[in-house]
């Protein structure tokens, strides 16, 4: 891919288990950043999106934290995985689709395929950062052990074999928030200027 106007500046690759908070600390680099420096990309958007178009689901809900999402899980999973085996990068081209901003933020990168994708697209600007919490936090969370979903690639395909360039641990006794995110905050705005001077 040709660097372009459209291709971002610093693309960061989240991922993480169910409950660990994600979505919560992605969702805070945006606020810091602004929605004109930073979007939020979800893979699991457009999955959810052509799984409820195929099997007639109402997709609000399959975007929601609740049980409706829970009931359909497993078989979403099953099905994402048929697609990607055909091709690995079905559901990220998808979701950068659109995406204009210097800073792509991905919140939901679950196996090494979704990570090998951006670091082959993006080699310069593909930096990976892990959000971690205990089993206890996340249980307080309203996590509990799932069979079929929580021992499945889509939750354990980037537990091992990947060197993250962050690790955020998302737990009460971890140092804040705000002071482990201080270096990832600081190469985004880095990156975003280059952006506007360029």
């Amino acid at each position: 891919m040709s660097a372009d106007a459209s291709e971002p500046r610093l693309v960061l690759v989240f991922s993480g288990k169910r409950k660990s908070g994600k979505d919560y600390v992605t969702d805070r680099i945006q606020e810091r950043l602004g929605a004109d420096v930073c979007c939020i990309v979800r893979l699991s958007g457009p999955l959810k999106e052509q799984y409820a178009q195929d099997h007639g689901l109402d997709l609000d809900q399959l975007l929601g934290p609740g049980p409706y999402k829970e009931h359909y899980r497993a078989d979403m999973i099953r099905w994402g995985e048929d697609r990607r085996c055909q091709d690995p990068g079905f559901f990220c081209r998808l979701a950068t689709k659109g995406a204009l901003q210097p800073v792509w933020v991905v919140s939901d990168a679950r196996r090494q395929s979704d990570l090998q994708w951006f670091q082959r697209e993006f080699p310069g600007q593909t930096r990976s950062v892990r959000v971690t919490s205990s089993d206890e936090t996340r249980r307080q969370r309203g996590w509990s052990f799932t069979t079929g979903v929580d021992d499945a690639e889509s939750e354990c395909g980037l537990d091992n074999g990947v060197e993250f360039d962050w690790i955020i641990t998302n737990d009460v006794d971890a140092p804040s928030l705000e002071e482990q995110l201080q270096p990832i905050l600081k190469l985004a705005k880095e990156s975003a200027d280059q952006s506007s001077v360029s």
